[in-house]
């Protein structure tokens, strides 16, 4: 038998190494040891890293690369941020928010990022926002899974025709129900958002993703109204919780009810590692707090938690690349997740978590899986994020879609050796 595409003795993020990875048709055919079969393409991965794609299951393409316009967040706050937004969605065209999104898909290809959902504004009554994503999203289908949320920006309650433009973007073809309680005008208007926002995606069979206690504020507790709707709907793993950044402020009692109830509702946690360190404890003096949700105490109650980049060179944060690992990086610092075990979950939080998040067929480098992969310049997922590692290769349906030389560094120093490979120094197996 021949195949389209086979890469050869790939070590694999569950610990299995020397694998061969026949692809055909834009299938995964067989992930085993000593594959002899012809292919149109032959890939010697050496040993090093083959992933499933990156993923990024919270972030919001109808600002990215729009840093500077109309001017900078000086305060470097989220109040400012979303300020700042609303000014630049005055003068936003749908040509410049597909422009700029396709640039920044184009970055995320390089970076292996191959899952998208992006938050889109419905408070902007022309939904140029939406207009702008859903040609994006028609546009780069063969390459990346983009899912859009609609996200009443100024509150569902607190901006006037909010709820009207929420309804007719997902009749327009969004896909998935957001929200931002914290920022209603009061705690009651916030509970209430959650459980209207919830029945319209119960009544439409969809799914939510809510930016929920995005505060320092440790009585900001919509996430236990959000937990509370998904039992009552039945919405049981439809339902995602992004930010939950009071959850690092609460006091502990309190969060000892709290995750049981979202473990016990399936709803997924996605923290902005990123973001959430730059944004939260900006009231703060001395101690200063992080701001991240609580990673490794969701892990404990089997939440599944994902982390996203949520902004690239935007109103929010002047930084990023679109690089997943990176994000990890800086989500397993700011717990303090330093274990192999926990570095090895960080790994998984940008790939099969924020996959399961999403509900993503196919996901995954195993037989019968699409042929959406990534070799890393790595030996294994500790490294990979340790190293930032190259993106060698990204395959999209079984075709090599971008690539990249290794990184190596020619020295000139006497006595010692001509190259340095960065992958080269991962510790000993033992």
């Amino acid at each position: 038998m021949s195949f389209d595409l086979i890469v050869k003795n790939a070590n694999l993020p569950d610990g299995r190494t020397g694998i061969d990875i026949a692809c055909l048709n834009g299938r995964i055919e067989a992930v085993e040891a000593g594959i002899t079969a012809e292919a149109g393409k032959v890939i010697d991965a050496a040993g090093q890293l083959v992933s499933p794609p990156f993923v990024d299951s919270h972030f919001h393409m109808d600002a990215t690369l729009s840093l500077g316009l109309p001017r900078m967040n000086k305060s470097g706050t989220l109040l400012e941020g979303i300020a700042l937004w609303g000014e630049l969605k005055e003068i936003l065209t749908v040509e410049a928010v597909v422009e700029r999104a396709l640039r920044y898909c184009d970055l995320a290809v390089s970076q292996g990022l191959l899952a998208i959902r992006t938050h889109v504004d419905v408070c902007d009554d022309r939904l140029t926002g939406v207009k702008g994503l859903l040609e994006v999203r028609e546009k780069v289908k063969d390459y990346i899974d983009l899912q859009l949320v609609a996200f009443p920006q100024d509150g569902l309650y607190r901006s006037p025709n909010a709820e009207k433009n929420l309804l007719t973007a997902l009749d327009m073809g969004v896909d998935i129900v957001g929200g931002i309680p914290h920022f209603e005008r009061s705690m009651e208007d916030g509970a209430r958002s959650v459980k209207r926002l919830c029945e319209i995606a119960a009544e439409r069979g969809l799914m939510v993703d809510m930016h929920c206690d995005e505060t320092d504020d440790p009585m900001s507790r919509h996430i236990e109204t959000l937990a509370y709707e998904t039992q009552r709907l039945g919405l049981h793993g439809r339902v995602a919780g992004s930010h939950l950044t009071s959850m690092h402020s609460m006091d502990n009692y309190y969060v000892s009810k709290l995750l049981p109830l979202i473990a016990e509702a399936e709803v997924h946690a996605i923290a902005n590692p990123l973001i959430n360190i730059t944004l939260q404890g900006r009231h703060d003096t001395y101690p200063k707090r992080r701001g991240q949700t609580r990673v490794p105490e969701l892990r404990s109650y089997g939440v599944n938690v994902a982390f996203g980049h949520d902004c690239v060179m935007d109103p929010w944060y002047s930084m990023g690349s679109g690089d997943m690992l990176e994000v990890a990086s800086m989500g397993l610092h700011v717990a303090q997740m330093t274990s192999r075990d926990d570095i090895r979950y960080c790994f998984e939080c940008v790939t099969s978590h924020p996959a399961k998040a999403m509900r993503l067929d196919g996901y995954g480098v195993k037989k019968g899986g699409k042929a959406d992969f990534v070799l890393l310049q790595a030996r294994d997922s500790i490294e990979a994020i340790r190293l930032k590692a190259t993106r060698l290769s990204v395959v999209k349906g079984g075709k090599v879609i971008s690539e990249i030389a290794p990184r190596k560094a020619r020295l000139s120093l006497t006595g010692r050796p001509e190259m340095v490979d960065p992958a080269s120094y991962a510790p000993n197996e033992g």
